[in-house]
């Protein structure tokens, strides 16, 4: 590992102040950034510490509920007003990484946290995301992780976080703060497919800090579920995973929200087949098609054809789940 100084500023404008200058990156949990450092991934000149600063609030306001970016995974899955207006949120949390991982992970930092594809993680293999220029090992490789939505000839790596895709499926926004002041991103803008640029993974701009999100009122409550689908129960990024949330007038559905993980570069929004839901009655016949919508337009590489059954099969239990019907 490059040798980096360390430093921990004492005020929010100091850290904005510190993170302007090259080579500089904000740790808080470090269970991302250190895994990319020991294996040569990123070597950043300067470590900011953020942990102190007050950006662990957990608290309802107007017309939503906000999440300090330096809130723990862990603390934010259990708290009471997540599990009782967010529980979609909590539900996706508690299928990510690890119980000592929750407990070290930060939102802001599973926000930004960086894709697993083996290729990035390999400094003797092709990455564009890691060089650009060098190639995408994936494509043609080892791909069985890997995207069917959003992909490029450039990169087909996915996105980790399963809380991020509770977070655009219930349109959170993230709230962030540079010298230029404050500004909201909405959160299905916040992340960026590969194109010709995948070395970027979002939209954040050099110097910005995130202060948190805020999640707005709805009411999914009742009926939401996160349903991931893994090679093992535990501490396993998903082949598939769903972030379903139902809206329900009797047995007819007046609102929906549908979103995948384990499918894209960044979290996938299921526009079209939300809007498919609206209005039909609670089914399994309405769900299977609604589904197939979901899966037009994929593309698969050999290694995750089975995606292409995977991803409307676990759309449609997910929505059997979040409506009651099992």
């Amino acid at each position: 590992m490059k040798q980096f100084q360390y430093s921990r500023p004492a005020t929010q404008q100091a850290v904005i102040d510190a993170i302007n200058k090259p080579g500089a990156k904000i740790i808080a949990g470090g269970t991302n950034l250190v895994d990319l450092m020991k294996r040569g991934v990123t070597a950043p000149d300067k470590l900011i510490d953020i942990n102190h600063l007050p950006l662990k609030n957990i608290a309802p306001v107007k017309g939503g509920l906000h999440i300090g970016a330096l809130a723990l995974n862990s603390v934010v899955s259990e708290n009471k007003l997540v599990v009782a207006q967010q529980p979609l949120l909590s539900m996706a949390l508690k299928a990510g990484a690890s119980p000592q991982l929750r407990n070290m992970a930060t939102v802001g930092g599973n926000i930004l946290q960086r894709t697993r594809c083996a290729y990035f993680y390999d400094t003797t293999m092709p990455c564009n995301k890691r060089e650009p220029g060098s190639g995408c090992g994936a494509i043609g490789g080892y791909n069985r992780m890997h995207a069917i939505f959003g992909a490029s000839d450039k990169c087909i790596a996915v996105h980790p976080s399963d809380m991020c895709v509770a977070l655009v499926a219930l349109d959170a926004t993230v709230i962030v703060q540079s010298k230029k002041g404050t500004r909201r991103i909405p959160f299905a803008d916040f992340h960026r497919l590969p194109g010709e640029h995948p070395d970027l993974d979002n939209n954040l701009a050099a110097g910005e800090l995130i202060l948190g999100v805020e999640i707005p009122d709805n009411n999914f409550a009742k009926n939401s579920y996160y349903l991931k689908i893994r090679d093992r129960q535990s501490y396993a990024f998903a082949l598939v995973s769903v972030a379903a949330s139902l809206e329900l007038e009797g047995n007819t559905i007046k609102n929906a929200r549908l979103a995948m993980g384990g499918v894209a570069h960044k979290p996938w929004r299921l526009v079209e087949a939300e809007k498919a839901l609206i209005g039909k009655p609670v089914s399994a016949e309405t769900f299977n098609i609604a589904a197939q919508i979901a899966i037009q337009g994929a593309k698969t590489y050999g290694g995750n054809d089975f995606k292409l059954k995977l991803a409307p099969a676990t759309i449609t239990e997910a929505l059997k789940h979040a409506s009651g019907l099992v």
